[in-house]
């Protein structure tokens, strides 16, 4: 997978694309995926790096939406679900089980929960990953030894999916590219070009060269999430916005503050909203919270009212209270979400995908959420096969195991987190067992080995110390102060394996440790 290759397919003026996605998150990816998979020409372009935003900073869970049963929203909960089925089907190195426990401290709570697990049981049909069970107190500190004892009554277990975000989106990157697609980060639209009424292609701009390019395509998809209505601007500048945007922020915990290998999950906070406790990569992520914010941004940060939300809410459940010290780091990610009129809160708006086609021909795809990101892309190439009139050719990617999928247990051997690679895991342990300055961590306090980066730089498209510390690693979520002091090592790798001078390797180093201090309290 070589960025200089789609390069120079961009700089070839000659070539029309079936279909140029623009966005390089779950939601362009799947939808990338989906069109090479029915025999497609495909380029994706991301402005920026691959999951760079919303994809990279959700709750780490590939779950139906216990939440949208209460709201009534039962098509959206089965279409979730079996997507999860398919999800962990498909990509067994990087999604699994995860045994979730409800603490009641009423013992209404037990048989109101109870039932309405039992309908998301049902509804995930022949794809369940198991039944859910009442339990009783002893069973429910048993699995959480660290819950709030005091009144508890006992609780509901149920089982949803875990995966890890921004690691997927590299697995279904590869995926796309090893069935002939093109794909480039650092590439931005900076306008798009017609033919009459009709939408013809797009001017890109390589942020790393500065040059342009013209390129031609059938039908352009906007996959941007929450930058959608900046590209639809692009084709009318006088049509309405559609994008409302929420902000959920997350805190991330040592795992002491659970000792579980299951998650703890509130299912009405104060603020109504749902509250999980989660075991991910050795640390406890707890989130989320929802507000709306006027505008996007590219990199939103954790407010004040949201770190206190976060602990006092997480410190009613948990037997030891967890304070702003004991915080490893913290993220925030923002939803697109397709708002229908105005003054509605952003907890209470649909988390179901629109596709919206212009009359030039622009098609756009947004809202939806990463569990349910195949079937978002399967719609939106159904309706691009329309826009061009073309026959219809079934979606492969129900079926379609992504890079690197294996059940081979060797592979899940520790250190566990080297089983996001999947099949490609031999080949960065033979890296490390070769050379012994790969086999040395990035950090001490972190997991990752530098054979980890010499991979990423050389097969997964990483271009700069951040999509090697935040994305290709999980290095900044799971300790945002060693991540920084790990970044003058990773630039300088990165450096000698790109062939930059020392200046770029030195600002690479202060433009890293800069964002990290949006990771830290």
């Amino acid at each position: 997978m070589n960025r200089d290759d789609a390069i120079e397919a961009i700089s070839d003026q000659s070539t029309v694309w079936d279909c140029l996605v623009i966005g390089g998150g779950a939601t362009g990816l799947g939808t990338a995926l989906d069109a090479i998979s029915r025999g497609y020409r495909v380029l994706l372009v991301e402005k920026h790096d691959f999951a760079k935003a919303t994809s990279s900073r959700a709750t780490k869970l590939v779950h139906g939406g216990v939440r949208y049963l209460e709201q009534g929203n039962i098509g959206l909960v089965r279409e979730a679900l079996r997507e999860r089925g398919l999800l962990l089907r498909n990509a067994p190195h990087l999604s699994h089980p995860l045994q979730f426990v409800i603490p009641a401290y009423h013992y209404w709570q037990v048989p109101f929960y109870g039932v309405g697990l039992k309908v998301y049981d049902w509804l995930s049909g022949k794809l369940s990953l198991g039944r859910s069970q009442i339990l009783s107190r002893r069973k429910t500190a048993e699995l959480l030894p660290n819950v709030e004892q005091e009144g508890l009554k006992g609780g509901i277990l149920y089982l949803d999916g875990q995966f890890d975000d921004a690691r997927l989106a590299i697995a279904l990157l590869r995926t796309l590219t090893a069935l002939g697609g093109l794909a480039a980060n650092y590439v931005q639209v900076i306008g798009l070009t017609k033919s009459g009424e009709k939408i013809s292609g797009a001017v890109l701009r390589d942020a790393e060269t500065s040059k342009e390019y013209q390129v031609r395509a059938k039908v352009v998809i906007n996959a941007t999430g929450i930058f959608s209505d900046s590209i639809r601007l692009f084709d009318d500048p006088d049509v309405a916005k559609v994008i409302a945007v929420a902000q959920g922020s997350h805190l991330v915990l040592p795992p002491k503050f659970l000792q579980s290998k299951s998650a703890l999950m509130v299912p009405k906070t104060s603020d109504g909203r749902v509250l999980f406790a989660i075991p991910w990569h050795n640390r406890l992520v707890i989130g989320t919270t929802d507000f709306g914010i006027p505008e996007p941004q590219e990199e939103p940060r954790i407010q004040r009212h949201e770190v206190e939300f976060i602990l006092s809410e997480a410190g009613k459940y948990l037997a030891q209270d967890p304070t702003e010290s004991d915080v490893l780091a913290c993220f925030s990610g923002l939803r697109p979400l397709v708002k229908h009129g105005s003054g509605t809160r952003t907890a209470k708006l649909s988390r179901s995908h629109t596709v919206i086609v212009s009359p030039s021909g622009l098609i756009t795809i947004t809202g939806g959420k990463w569990t349910t990101y195949r079937y978002m892309g399967e719609d939106c190439i159904n309706h691009f096969e329309q826009v061009v009139g073309a026959e219809h050719r079934p979606s492969r990617t129900g079926d379609l195991a992504l890079h690197g999928s294996t059940r081979d247990p060797a592979i899940f051997n520790a250190p566990e987190h080297l089983a996001c690679y999947g099949t490609d895991r031999p080949e960065i342990e033979t890296r490390a067992r070769a050379n012994a300055t790969l086999a040395e961590p990035i950090h001490p306090a972190l997991p990752y080995l530098t054979a980890e980066v010499d991979w990423a730089i050389e097969n997964e498209m990483a271009r700069t110390v951040e999509d090697i510390l935040a994305r290709r690693t999980r290095a900044i979520l799971l300790d945002a102060k060693a991540a920084a002091e790990a970044a003058p090592k990773v630039a300088q790798l990165l450096g000698n394996r790109l062939g930059r001078d020392k200046d770029w390797v030195s600002q690479q180093s202060q433009q890293f440790q800069a964002l990290a201090e949006n990771y830290k309290l």
